[in-house]
């Protein structure tokens, strides 16, 4: 456990990794801020996707990149790994916090006295406070922990593993969305759609096995 922190910490002493987050925030909101004019309560959540899909990356590079670092330093495959996933845990939760507030004050001035909708996502993040919280730190976790799974497939499998895997994690993603969105709520019966808390609890189901899944495979993964 005490090497684990230390990888955490070593990841902290990349700034890149996470100055970076709130550089995309900003651009982001202030692309849909620029589009807030075309309509009341104008929607631009669809924006803060590329927040999201910034921690896909950084999963994938605190692996793929820094695990030869981390190695020559003294770690082992397993204490970095279980390292770098406590980061992405701490990174995802602060950064959950940060939406969390961030929404509570788009709330307060009326879409930041634009009418803009942007970090109140529908039907994801536009509950109450502990709802978004849980809720966006899961699913920014979940995708830091799929992209770390990914880049030891890729350095393990290559090519052909990595395709298999994406496959494989499709068909998953398929039936997640089945459960959650099923046929009757696509004729506007939003009642039957799976409770935002349940699909988050869903999600932290498959981070789990995510996480248990690139344990297991990164122990022969070549550097």
């Amino acid at each position: 456990m005490n090497t684990s922190v230390k990888v955490a910490r070593f990841n902290l002493e990349r700034p890149a990794s996470y100055y970076a987050l709130p550089c995309i925030l900003l651009f982001a909101f202030a692309l849909g801020a620029l589009t807030a004019g075309r309509g009341p309560s104008h929607n631009a959540s669809g924006f803060l996707f590329s927040f999201f899909s910034f921690f896909l990356v950084l999963g994938g590079t605190s692996i793929g990149r820094v695990l030869p670092f981390g190695l020559a330093l003294g770690a082992s495959r397993r204490s970095f790994y279980a390292g770098t996933a406590l980061f992405g845990l701490a990174l995802a939760t602060v950064s959950g916090l940060l939406l969390t507030a961030l929404q509570a004050i788009e709330r307060a001035t009326g879409g930041w006295g634009l009418s803009l909708r942007f970090f109140r996502v529908p039907y994801l993040l536009n509950g109450p406070w502990y709802d978004t919280w849980l809720t966006s730190a899961v699913i920014l976790f979940a995708l830091f922990t799929y992209g770390m799974w990914s880049s030891i497939v890729q350095r393990r499998w290559g090519t052909n593993g990595t395709l298999a895997f994406i496959a494989a994690q499709a068909a998953v993603v398929a039936a997640v969305t089945a459960v959650a969105w099923p046929a009757e709520s696509t004729a506007g019966d939003s009642s039957a759609r799976l409770p935002v808390l349940a699909l988050t609890g869903v999600v932290a189901v498959l981070t789990v096995l995510l996480l248990a899944g690139g344990h297991a495979t990164i122990r022969r993964v070549a550097v």
